[in-house]
C-alpha cells in the first residue's frame, strides 16, 4: 500500500510565518513518504544501510544486515550467484560479516 500526501490546510496568504511553515511540513513529509514507499516496494536506494562491501568501521551487532547497493551477477557458468547484502555474524567493532549469496541458475 504507497501512502499519500497529505492535504494539509492553506494559511491566509499574508501569512508569511504560516505559508513557510505549511510549505517546509509539506517538503518533510512528501520525503518521508517516498522513502517509506521506497522501502516498502523493496528499493535498495531508500535503504539508509545499503553498502558497495561489508563494514569496516563503526560498531555492529550479532544479526545487523547490510544491503549490497552495486549487485552483479558473479562466480562461473553453471554456479553464478548475487551477493544481496552481508550479514554481521558476531558482535564487534567492526563485527564479523559474511556474504549472502542468492543463486542465479546459470
Amino acid at each position: 500500500m504507497r501512502l499519500q500526501r497529505p492535504q494539509l490546510p492553506s494559511p491566509d496568504q499574508k501569512d508569511k510565518f504560516g505559508n513557510d511553515l505549511v510549505f517546509k511540513v509539506k517538503q518533510i513529509f512528501g520525503t518521508v513518504i517516498d522513502q517509506l514507499n521506497n522501502l516498502s516496494e523493496g528499493h535498495v536506494a531508500a535503504a539508509t544501510n545499503a553498502s558497495t562491501a561489508p563494514p569496516t568501521t563503526g560498531t555492529y551487532q550479532q544479526g545487523d544486515f547490510v544491503r549490497n547497493s552495486t549487485p552483479s551477477e558473479l562466480g562461473t557458468a553453471g554456479s553464478k550467484y548475487v551477493i544481496t547484502g552481508w550479514l554481521c555474524t558476531a558482535a564487534g567493532t567492526p563485527g564479523t560479516w559474511v556474504s549472502c549469496r542468492s543463486l542465479t541458475g546459470n
